[in-house]
């Protein structure tokens, strides 16, 4: 494109930001859930908050928060870390006793086993 602009005629690296939809709502409401020392994964995070086909959207949940969530609780299914942040995210986990290797929570996995029921 020219005159750096993306398909939608903003700057390039600008992105449009909507309102917090209420399944945001609930994504941030469960992560907040999730106790120190445990960690979930982006599919049971979206089970929980009611939408189990959206394991993706946690995910840009998880990207787009400010820092006020406790984002490093979240991994995928196979307990892998937030690639290109591993750091962080294994120091933050260390840091609450999980322990982690090679990019991922260690074997046995402290998955938190949810809420007792779903978050409206």
């Amino acid at each position: 494109m020219s005159g750096g602009l993306d398909g939608e005629g903003l700057p390039v690296g600008f992105r449009i930001v909507g309102a917090v939809t209420p399944f945001e709502r609930r994504v941030e409401r469960m992560v907040r859930r999730i106790p120190a020392g445990r960690v979930a994964s982006y599919g049971r995070v979206a089970e929980w908050a009611g939408k189990p086909e959206a394991p993706r959207a946690v995910g840009r949940v998880m990207a787009n928060c400010d820092g006020a969530l406790p984002w490093h609780r979240v991994v995928n299914a196979a307990g892998r870390l937030v690639p290109g942040h591993e750091a962080e995210h294994a120091e933050r986990l260390r840091a609450e006793g999980v322990r982690v290797a090679d990019g991922r929570v260690a074997t046995p996995v402290p998955w938190w086993d949810g809420p007792r029921r779903r978050i409206t």
